[in-house]
């Protein structure tokens, strides 16, 4: 086998032994939601800063933490599809996306985001931006190596995390899952 092929087959090999979910990110099951402090910018809360885990109660709600810097059209795909299909999962559940990163990502994200909604037109999603660190408002553990962090949470309580370093549409499945409150 040349040099070439042996870089790729050991390439081949890393990726296909590592999954999308390889870091661990977000509160575990069973915590409590912690406040959720982020200025709205579009959905229920627009244009201030609230706790959206205040507004949302005890609702099964999914939070999303984005990585600024790693936002692109799969997670965008992702967010998409789960915006769509929430509702069937459970018809009073709810989707906050909130992007993170430095101080610099969020006065850029308070003027992209809307029109990335504008773009992709979500109906069952807040998205909100944090101001600060990339490690996501405090209370909440999310790894700055997940490029997107989920934590499903129903009746004021975390159910499951997720964390992904490269995400897509295909990761819904899961996370719905969660929603309609399998165990699996």
């Amino acid at each position: 086998m040349t040099r070439f092929g042996v870089a790729a087959f050991t390439a081949l090999v890393l990726v296909a032994s590592g999954s999308a979910q390889d870091v661990d990110s977000g509160p575990k099951a069973g915590e409590k939601v912690m406040a959720l402090k982020a200025f709205g910018l579009v959905g229920s809360v627009e244009g201030k800063e609230a706790d959206f885990a205040a507004e949302r109660k005890d609702d099964p709600t999914v939070y999303l933490f984005v990585q600024s810097e790693h936002f692109g059209r799969p997670a965008a795909r992702f967010i998409k599809v789960l915006d769509s299909k929430v509702k069937e999962a459970n018809e009073k559940a709810g989707v906050v996306a909130v992007w993170i990163g430095d101080k610099e990502a969020f006065a850029k994200n308070k003027d992209y985001l809307p029109r990335v909604q504008m773009s992709i037109k979500l109906e069952n999603t807040a998205i909100a931006a944090a101001d600060g660190e990339k490690s996501g408002p405090n209370g909440w553990g999310i790894n700055a190596d997940a490029h997107v962090t989920v934590v499903v949470a129903d009746k004021g309580k975390v159910a499951k995390s997720f964390a992904f370093v490269s995400v897509n549409e295909t990761d819904v499945r899961p996370v719905l899952a969660a929603v309609k409150g399998e165990k699996k």
